[in-house]
């Protein structure tokens, strides 16, 4: 075995073990605030217990981060190795919660997503679907590394990738930024999670439809850098 293809195994475990810990967890805060099966709307948290939530992302990226830091030799791909530890953490996460408490029911079903810096939401498919894109770069970009070429984007695909990653950023984000807006677009500068009335607002909501007319573009814009990326290599060899 080719010691790129070891380090990929190994930083692929780490990851793994990462998504099982973060599942754990959920377990956890499941039992508490929703004994019944999560969903929507979402059970109002403690301020101490949300930021205890936005604390542990910010813990999981700079570990990810750190981790990938350490694995990888360029920036190029110590970028595509956070992006690969990220993709593998979120697969095996739902893998996880899909061992430990047989949900979701389908790859379509509502989820939490991230917290930082806005609540972000969307069915289990979606995120999927851009940890498999993550994986595929990185993989890539060993694959070209290990033949001894030089591994990075151009700025087209930068440009792409950029644009891309906006896409679904908004895709993801879009409810509850329109929901801040609508109702109380200063709520996070005069009280946030201690705003009763904010508080009330958020957990009353319930999701009707994801904007795929938003996150498709983004997906195909995300991978139309990583193919060319790959076409360009492929093509020089």
């Amino acid at each position: 075995m080719h010691a790129e293809s070891r380090k990929l195994i190994s930083l692929a475990i780490f990851a793994a073990a990462m998504g099982f810990l973060e599942a754990i967890v959920v377990v956890y805060l499941r039992a508490l605030y929703y004994p019944e099966g999560f969903g929507f709307p979402l059970a109002a948290m403690p301020e101490g217990i949300y930021l205890a939530e936005v604390l542990r992302e910010i813990c999981t990226l700079a570990m990810l981060a750190a981790v990938a830091w350490l694995g990888a030799g360029t920036s190029f791909t110590r970028f595509t190795c956070f992006l690969y530890l990220f993709g593998v953490w979120d697969l095996f996460y739902y893998i996880a919660l899909k061992l430990l408490l047989n949900w979701p029911a389908s790859l379509f079903t509502w989820d939490v997503l991230f917290l930082i810096p806005i609540t972000w939401i969307g069915p289990v498919i979606a995120p999927v679907l851009c940890a498999l894109a993550m994986i595929l770069l990185h993989m890539a970009a060993v694959r070209f590394l290990a033949r001894g070429e030089r591994a990075a984007f151009n700025r087209s695909e930068w440009l792409l990738l950029a644009a891309g990653a906006l896409f679904v950023y908004i895709s993801f984000t879009i409810d509850y930024t329109l929901l801040i807006f609508r109702n109380d677009p200063v709520g996070l500068l005069t009280g946030g999670t201690g705003n009763k009335e904010f508080v009330h607002i958020f957990t009353q909501f319930e999701p009707s439809r994801f904007a795929w007319e938003i996150y498709l573009p983004g997906l195909l814009l995300i991978l139309a850098a990583i193919f060319s990326f790959i076409r360009g290599k492929e093509a020089a060899a």
